[in-house]
């Protein structure tokens, strides 16, 4: 009889057991539900206010997404190498930067509301000039060939000439949005000067990019023109890479310093997010600081530049490099310090003022 009880109880506590687990499985499923609606429902909506501000840019930003993804899954199925990578590493980074900055690009232009005609022509020049890009990029990857710098054959010069103008008419869009931030009235002052300077050294960045149109010795000395221009200095084009980035590991890499240009527009913006967080911060500071970040990055970037085109790797430069360097990080430093520590211009005049009459 005791038996028989203990049996049911120890039957009775599984079921309970079971039952408890499954309602906690129950209760994880629709926490994992709810949160994946959430982040859907987020998205949505930050998508919606992108196409709101900028239709073309937003879909452009779409469309870049969803070749991201095509280029992965080709890189699954597609062993070819191009350079010493796989022929579809190139594309889907590309994808992905394309996809941040047409994105930014249409939040930057909710901004841009006094001047809507150089917004909306600005907006559809950079969507169409980056799909153009973009194509090339990848039906010369499929034909399992470089895009940038070919000029061996009809085709391969027709296709980085048509890259060519459509790099140039989205540098020039991006010009005229940075014209068009500079006149609009944006508060407070130091998020106005953020999307300012973001974009504007972006256009820099952009720029920066003529000096991999130089030829090289080889290059001049050879009478049939296969390839015009490198990224690459002190080698050819291709060989060991840093992992994921595939910047040169043993020469120098133009790459480096377009990419950090490039994407000023949103490193600043970022900064000037975080430093509004800081409430003890007063607006003058915040603005002084992104000046100061700035001007900050633009040497950087005119470092890295200027280490690529001696030939030196990112990851090993020479006692020139590293001395420039470290004034820099000085000269940051000391910004910092000066305007985070010493007071005001106004308090510091009054503060002479007293010490005149003292005296």
């Amino acid at each position: 009889m005791s038996f028989y009880f203990e049996n049911d109880v120890s039957t009775l506590l599984l079921k309970q057991l079971l039952a408890g687990a499954s309602a906690s499985l129950g209760v994880i499923r629709l926490q994992r539900m709810g949160t994946m609606n959430s982040v859907y429902l987020k998205i949505r909506r930050w998508l919606s206010v992108l196409w709101a501000a900028s239709p073309p840019l937003a879909f452009a930003g779409l469309i870049m997404v969803c070749d991201l993804g095509a280029c992965l899954v080709a890189m699954a199925f597609d062993s070819r190498q191009i350079t010493g990578i796989n022929a579809w590493i190139k594309p889907a980074k590309f994808g992905l930067s394309s996809a941040i900055t047409c994105w930014t690009l249409a939040w930057i232009a909710r901004y841009l509301g006094d001047r809507p005609r150089i917004r909306n022509w600005s907006a559809r020049v950079f969507a169409v000039s980056i799909a153009i890009e973009i194509i090339v990029i990848d039906l010369q990857a499929a034909r399992g060939t470089t895009s940038h710098f070919n000029m061996a054959g009809s085709i391969n010069r027709a296709a980085f000439i048509t890259m060519g103008i459509s790099i140039a008419a989205l540098w020039f869009s991006m010009v005229s949005m940075t014209y068009a931030l500079m006149r609009q009235h944006i508060q407070p002052a130091s998020w106005a000067w953020a999307l300012r300077l973001g974009l504007l050294l972006s256009v820099v960045g952009a720029a920066g990019g003529g000096f991999m149109l130089r030829q090289t010795p080889e290059q001049k000395q050879n009478p049939n023109l296969q390839q015009f221009g490198a990224h690459t200095v002190g080698a050819p084009d291709g060989g060991p890479g840093i992992p994921l980035l595939n910047w040169s590991e043993n020469h120098g890499d133009l790459r480096v310093a377009h990419f950090l240009g490039l994407h000023a527009v949103q490193i600043i913006p970022l900064l000037a997010w975080w430093l509004l967080r800081k409430q003890r911060l007063t607006e003058v500071q915040r603005t002084r600081l992104i000046w100061l970040a700035s001007g900050a990055y633009i040497l950087v970037f005119t470092l890295l530049a200027w280490q690529a085109l001696r030939g030196q790797a990112l990851m090993q430069p020479n006692r020139e490099t590293l001395f420039m360097a470290s004034i820099l990080v000085l000269l940051a430093g000391t910004g910092c310090w000066a305007v985070l520590s010493l007071p005001p211009y106004s308090a510091l005049k009054k503060w002479v003022a007293t010490l005149e009459v003292h005296s």
